[in-house]
């Protein structure tokens, strides 16, 4: 047997299971999830006029409109990857931290889009922060707290029942984080080297923190391959691309960030033997996604569904989704790209079954499952 028969077979068995698992609901392990993140996990902490300025739409359709069929201040047509986890888990969808009145017995999103892993004081010094949304990790942390105090936990050691009874049935989701950092900082005479470094310790330090307080359940998503965006393509020249067809500095870039991340979850996985610590592979997921876009039911893998159409990749800067310049392609579930930084629906469905069910999570999600099972 050849090797492109290997591969080829690999490929059709993986495909084939993906379409079996897709709709199998799992276990009802966990009665909550905390989440934090960026605009990819963003349920609602921010509006047209509160997030990132690139993008300020987003309470207008057709941001939604798959779904829920009206905006509810998603980035993208449709449902986010915590919302496959949470349906997928028998629950609600998550609240966002900022809406008082909701229900929070099911936990609660802290994501904010435009957030970023480094401290927003960082930026102010750097003169870097126009059109930057001053939330960050901190920010999420500083929230959560609140939250734990409420519930009279302060942290593992010196609150460990009340800690306890946070954490016994919670699933703690890190969504990708750290991108933004990146963007942030194009142009500026700050360099990726000090981006990566400064992004990874927060993160790092925020999923230890989470540690400290009695976590024992949690899930960290990597950075997707951000050069695949139609953003960067639309800002980059076309000599820059990589084997995906997308921006290979800057996937580049992402694929270093995640590999040093990877490390560090590592370390914490050693100095807490008695938490589950996944690392959700969002590169490599979506790699495999542009490779198989076809047998997925994907057609555009660079062009926008909603934009400018007819512009280069139907994407431009003065006529960004939901302002009266746009306008939104007839199927969404063809397209990976929703409106140039923020993916589709179908896109997050595709990776969200990844993580549940395939070989994209270490270790797997499964495995976070059946140890929930085991410690009642």
């Amino acid at each position: 047997m050849t090797i492109s028969t290997v591969v080829a077979t690999t490929t059709i068995t993986f495909l084939l299971f993906l379409t079996l698992t897709s709709a199998t609901p799992l276990p009802h392990s966990f009665t909550k999830i905390y989440a934090f993140g960026d605009s990819y996990t963003d349920t609602g902490n921010t509006a047209s006029d509160t997030g990132p300025s690139g993008f300020s739409h987003v309470s207008n359709l057709p941001y939604g409109r798959t779904y829920f069929h009206r905006p509810t201040n998603r980035y993208s047509d449709g449902r986010l990857v915590i919302d496959f986890i949470t349906q997928s888990l028998k629950l609600p969808f998550l609240p966002p931290y900022l809406n008082r009145k909701a229900d929070t017995s099911v936990g609660i999103n802290y994501a904010v889009a435009g957030s970023t892993a480094i401290r927003h004081a960082f930026f102010f010094k750097n003169n870097l922060t126009l059109s930057i949304t001053t939330q960050s990790l901190q920010t999420q942390l500083n929230w959560f707290i609140k939250t734990l105090e409420g519930l009279k936990c302060k942290n593992a050691i010196l609150t460990p029942r009340e800690c306890g009874n946070v954490f016994k049935d919670a699933l703690v989701w890190v969504g990708e984080i750290g991108a933004n950092d990146y963007a942030y900082t194009i142009g500026s005479s700050v360099t990726g080297d000090t981006i990566r470094r400064r992004a990874i310790r927060s993160v790092t330090g925020f999923v230890e923190a989470l540690l400290n307080k009695g976590a024992k359940y949690l899930v960290v998503q990597g950075l997707p391959p951000t050069g695949c965006l139609t953003l960067a393509m639309y800002l980059s020249p076309e000599t820059d691309r990589d084997d995906m067809g997308c921006v290979g500095t800057i996937n580049n870039q992402s694929h270093i960030h995640n590999t040093i991340l990877q490390a560090n979850i590592k370390n914490l996985r050693t100095k807490y033997p008695k938490a589950i610590i996944v690392y959700a592979d969002y590169w490599n997921a979506y790699r495999y996604v542009m490779k198989n876009a076809p047998k997925l039911g994907f057609r555009e893998l660079y062009k926008v569904c909603c934009g400018h159409i007819g512009e280069s990749y139907n994407f431009d800067v003065a006529a960004t989704c939901g302002s009266r310049a746009a306008s939104s392609c007839q199927n969404p579930s063809q397209y990976i790209n929703w409106d140039g930084v923020h993916l589709t629906e179908a896109m997050y469905k595709v990776v969200s079954n990844m993580f549940l069910n395939g070989p994209y999570t270490r270790p797997p999600f499964k495995y976070l499952l059946r140890s929930k099972q085991k410690s009642g």
